[in-house]
């Protein structure tokens, strides 16, 4: 019996081409993502912003007004305004997010350039591809919760 079949090229060591190929799809796919979700935390972040220092302006406006009634109970007032600046202090999650974003798309670009590199060779015209080395400490950020702190918003 004969063997019609070709048998298959050895793809050598690494990744076959077809496989580094959609690898790296994946990864700027994910990259791209991240972008994204960082340009929508910075929309919601500005949003948050100016919507808490307005209120934290009318508050204040409220507060001189009431001075001058001296029956009125200025506790609740002052305990809102406590609640408007635990809600703005909440908004350094923002910060930190966008750390952890970066650092995140440095290190999917990098993997992506790198699988490009090792699966293409150096059979580009323009000579061997040049790889940014990834982030080099595995983590920006190391709170993982936020407590409110001691700082000035007022």
């Amino acid at each position: 019996m004969l063997n019609n079949e070709s048998p298959v090229p050895d793809p050598g060591p690494g990744l076959p081409l077809l496989a580094a190929a959609d690898l790296q799809d994946h990864l700027m796919v994910a990259s791209h993502d991240l972008e994204r979700l960082q340009r929508l935390l910075d929309d919601a972040s500005e949003t948050l912003s100016g919507h808490f220092y307005g209120a934290s302006g009318q508050i204040n406006d409220l507060l001189r007004t009431l001075a001058t009634m001296p029956e009125f109970d200025h506790g609740v007032v002052h305990e809102a305004m406590q609640n408007l600046a635990g809600a703005i202090t909440a908004l350094q999650f923002h910060d930190m997010a966008i750390q952890l974003i970066a650092h995140t798309q440095k290190r999917l670009r990098s993997c992506a350039d790198r699988i490009a590199r090792d699966a293409m060779g150096d059979d580009d015209e323009d000579g061997a591809a040049i790889v940014e080395d990834g982030p080099g400490r595995p983590n920006p950020v190391t709170q993982d919760e936020m407590d409110a702190g001691s700082i000035e918003l007022f």
